[in-house]
């Protein structure tokens, strides 16, 4: 359950930024509607920010507010251009979350770090700096 893990992550400590694409008009009805606004300390949408993923300063935004190194983060997300390839070009640590169990295309523009089918995966007890591709 997504509530459940971005909560736990919340209590052990981890800080959680939403990055989305997109107009405020549809995305801030989404966030209310999934009750996600209260479990991330920052939420960053492309309109509002004036620029989206995959953009390097959209993700280096977040390490800035946060003040944390790249190399201490991580992403997760379906999109292997937005949320694994340019991030990591920035030296963020990228879960693709395959959510269709499609397993990774063969011209998959990078590799991700981890390959979740979960959201419950990212929890600290599945160790997230284990790689598996």
């Amino acid at each position: 359950d997504a509530h459940e893990t971005l909560d736990s992550l919340r209590e052990r400590g981890v800080l959680l930024a939403l990055i989305t694409n997109g107009q405020s008009k549809m995305q801030r009805p989404k966030i209310e509607r999934f009750a996600l606004e209260h479990r991330f300390e920052h939420i960053q949408i492309e309109e509002e920010f004036g620029i989206g993923k995959p953009e390097p300063q959209s993700y280096l935004n977040i390490l800035e507010t946060f003040d944390v190194a790249a190399a201490d983060s991580w992403i997760v997300g379906d999109n292997l251009e937005w949320e694994v390839a340019a991030p990591q070009k920035l030296g963020i640590h990228a879960v693709w979350h395959d959510h269709k169990a499609s397993g990774l295309p063969p011209d998959a523009p990078a590799v991700p770090d981890r390959i979740i089918r979960g959201l419950a995966e990212i929890l600290p007890e599945t160790t997230i700096a284990k790689t598996t591709a």
